[in-house]
């Protein structure tokens, strides 16, 4: 994306204090916090309707030490949630960004449903890969979809300006760095520019540009795109154009449980629970518990890159609780076999292979010993008929690297050095996932857009309000 030049005979047809690029949860949070400390801004979204990577997921927030935890009985802290999310990704993430995420967590949960009606509530009877407590916040259908209802309810009670078809094209920024406004260009070609004392890049990530995919992730390049069209990088090649501090730009978040061909999201329950992912040789190939975003470019490498994942009607009961899931079984996805002949007949799986493994898992959960792969069975979770059966594959949802940020979201160049009015939270900003496929834990996606959301707009006002003071 081009950088204009900024000069003293540029003129904008309007003025804001605050711009924010880009509608999805990190934006609209953005605006309700700025809006709380008395900040005026406009969002600005490209498409007709914002939806964004957040209606693509399953609408869950981790948070650590929130009341709806403590309604549950579930004992949690920020220090806790901190170790688990540096021990998924290696300790490669920014030690002080994942502090400052995990301590403003449950205040920016009970924030939003306090004064803005997000009818949150906690996720139990399972944990996500790597979380040591059950701390992802949901609205009740368990939908991305769901709460970015809720968060556009909020924006439009808050009096917060959107204006939608608003695909900004240009930054407008001067040689000291600075931002001055903003270019958009409407649906019919025409184009607007607003000027603006502060901007936070709440837009995107680059998933769905697909020269950057095979530059910064050469692993997923063949892997099918399940997220938003719109993720074409803006934000990472303005960034690059102004001089920006760009870091962990080979992370992302992939998923191994992509059911086809109705390219429907599977929960991760099912294989939390007990499930199995199996290749068409009916052989299991990974441990299954290890993490769903790493497990894309596992299902990827098997024959065909396709598996089957495998549990049983307890399972199938308790995923009913997930919308996807239920779309899934209502578009036919889940295919159910009365026995072990039947299913190898109906899925084309050696039988031989299939008995062997299902003996495998008996064997171990009878020994309490670790597979090849690390994993281990409990009786309570072995598979019994009648079995369900989905076909998947790997997908690439979103990355996570992006423009470096500190902890108040304003954006670093490349010696270390502040931009004077940047801010970047969301897709648009480093994550807290390291550097690779590997280090996303559940909800990092929507922890970064979220809580750094609430915190580029609650910065960005209190930057505002002390230049206007002084």
């Amino acid at each position: 994306m081009p950088i204009v030049a900024f000069g003293s005979g540029e003129e904008f047809e309007a003025h804001v204090p605050l711009v924010i690029v880009g509608a999805g949860a990190c934006g609209l949070v953005a605006a309700l916090a700025a809006k709380q400390f008395g900040m005026e801004a406009v969002v600005l979204e490209r498409d007709a309707l914002p939806r964004g990577s957040t209606s693509m997921s399953q609408g869950f927030i981790p948070a650590a030490g929130t009341r709806f935890q403590e309604r549950r009985g579930v004992t949690d802290s920020p220090a806790l949630m901190a170790e688990d999310i540096q021990r998924k990704n290696g300790h490669q993430a920014d030690p002080a960004i994942v502090r400052a995420l995990t301590e403003a967590s449950a205040g920016v949960v009970e924030w939003l449903a306090d004064d803005h009606g997000v009818p949150f509530d906690l996720v139990e009877g399972f944990l996500y890969p790597g979380h040591s407590r059950m701390r992802m916040h949901a609205t009740p259908r368990r939908t991305g979809e769901e709460l970015m209802g809720s968060l556009l309810n909020a924006v439009e009670a808050a009096g917060v300006d959107l204006l939608t078809e608003a695909r900004v094209v240009d930054l407008h920024v001067d040689d000291g760095g600075r931002v001055h406004g903003v270019t958009l260009e409407r649906p019919d070609g025409s184009r607007e520019a607003i000027g603006c004392d502060a901007l936070i890049l709440a837009c995107n990530g680059y998933g769905g540009n697909p020269e950057l995919v095979a530059r910064h992730l050469p692993a997923l390049k063949d892997a099918l795109y399940f997220g938003h069209e719109g993720n074409q990088g803006d934000a990472l090649l303005w960034g690059e154009a102004m001089g920006a501090s760009l870091k962990d730009l080979g992370a992302c978040q992939g998923h191994g449980s992509l059911a086809m061909p109705h390219q429907t999201l599977i929960t991760w329950a099912v294989m939390m629970r007990g499930g199995v992912q199996l290749n068409r040789e009916g052989r299991r190939f990974s441990n299954e518990h290890g993490g769903y975003s790493e497990q894309a470019a596992k299902v990827l490498a098997q024959p065909g890159g396709m598996a089957w994942n495998l549990f049983d009607r307890r399972i199938h009961q308790a995923a009913l609780e997930f919308e996807d899931y239920r779309n899934a079984h209502i578009a036919g996805a889940v295919r159910t076999f009365d026995s072990l002949e039947a299913m190898a007949a109906g899925l084309e799986l050696p039988l031989e292979a299939l008995r062997e493994t299902f003996a495998e898992m008996q064997a171990l959960a009878e020994s309490g010993a670790a597979d090849a792969f690390g994993r281990t069975f409990s009786s309570e979770d072995l598979l019994t008929a009648p079995y369900h059966a989905i076909k998947v594959t790997g997908a690439l949802f979103h990355t996570q690297g992006g423009l470096e940020v500190n902890t108040q979201a304003r954006v670093l160049r490349q010696d270390g050095s502040l931009f004077a009015n940047l801010f970047a939270a969301g897709g648009a900003a480093r994550g807290v996932s390291g550097s690779g496929d590997s280090g996303y834990l559940s909800g990092n996606g929507l922890l970064s857009a979220v809580v750094l959301g609430a915190i580029a707009g609650r910065e960005a006002a209190r930057q505002l309000s002390c230049d206007s003071a002084a």
